[in-house]
């Protein structure tokens, strides 16, 4: 999980009650309580955790190289979501399997299976993997963006400081979050559902139990949560996922010109796009 460090602030809120209607809240009915477990129960097993190692070459005689393959050097760990379980592929985050020779998943019943990589865009973060030979998959289904409201409860599923699946619960705190600095393309759910490191590239869900986001970041000076933290919406992984299985990359158009954000003679004058070069 990448962190973004940042001076820390406290926000005093004053005390206010409004009045809320009564909505529903999932239900266990064989127990006959409140419950999030029959969300979480049938989709667990769409979200794996995920192991990269890098392969060093052994030195050969006096230091010189042309050795033999040493071990393997397990560099790091994270999470993934089923994304098609009759392909067998698997979302992630770029950062997670950045650099890594050998990719390695674990399924929620403890089979540990390689993975391929199909293709990694730097720019939104997002990596589609392939694991083959599992037999039946869980595959979470697509969530509702454009009906995704700040306010709304959420969860995240991941591999949390890899100890294993993890469900945490909060709410979407905001939408279309841009300006940050994390990657070339954002346009994040923010969400204060905890996440830490680990929890890359795990799932963001609705309380129906449908993928909205792939959990991307955090913000926090100690690099663990703090009630901040960034997901890519379903939309982008989806677009990016379509070309990652057709190029292997992301292919993006480009205009040759260089716009900035408008400023207020600009604006007063009617709007419009700020070109401060061209070529």
């Amino acid at each position: 999980m990448r962190v973004v460090r940042i001076a820390a602030f406290v926000l005093v809120f004053a005390g206010a009650t409004a009045a809320v209607g009564a909505a529903e809240f999932p239900f266990d009915t064989v127990r006959g309580i409140p419950s999030l477990a029959p969300v979480v129960e049938p989709i667990r097993a769409g979200v794996v955790s995920i192991t990269t190692a890098v392969t060093p070459a052994t030195a050969g005689q006096f230091g010189f190289g042309g050795g033999q393959p040493g071990p393997n050097v397990v560099t790091g760990a994270g999470s993934g979501v089923i994304i098609d379980a009759a392909k067998g592929y698997i979302v992630t985050n770029s950062h997670v399997v950045a650099g890594a020779d050998v990719i390695a998943v674990t399924l929620q019943d403890g089979r540990t299976i390689p993975a391929r990589l199909i293709g990694s865009d730097r720019t939104t973060d997002i990596a589609l993997l392939q694991i083959e030979g599992a037999g039946a998959l869980t595959a979470l289904p697509p969530g509702d963006i454009a009906g995704t409201k700040v306010g709304d409860l959420v969860l995240a599923i991941g591999n949390p400081f890899d100890l294993g699946q993890t469900v945490t619960m909060g709410i979407v705190s905001a939408m279309g979050r841009g300006g940050l600095g994390i990657d070339a393309y954002e346009d994040f759910i923010q969400t204060d559902a905890p996440i830490n490191p680990g929890n890359s590239g795990g799932a963001l869900i609705d309380v129906r139990g449908r993928l909205i986001g792939i959990n991307s970041a955090i913000i926090g000076g100690s690099g663990g949560n703090v009630g901040i933290g960034f997901a890519v919406p379903i939309t982008v992984v989806t677009a990016v996922m379509r070309q990652l299985v057709e190029f292997g990359s992301v292919l993006r158009g480009q205009i040759g010109i260089v716009v900035a954000d408008q400023d207020p003679e600009v604006t007063a004058a009617g709007g419009g796009a700020l070109v401060r070069g061209g070529g």
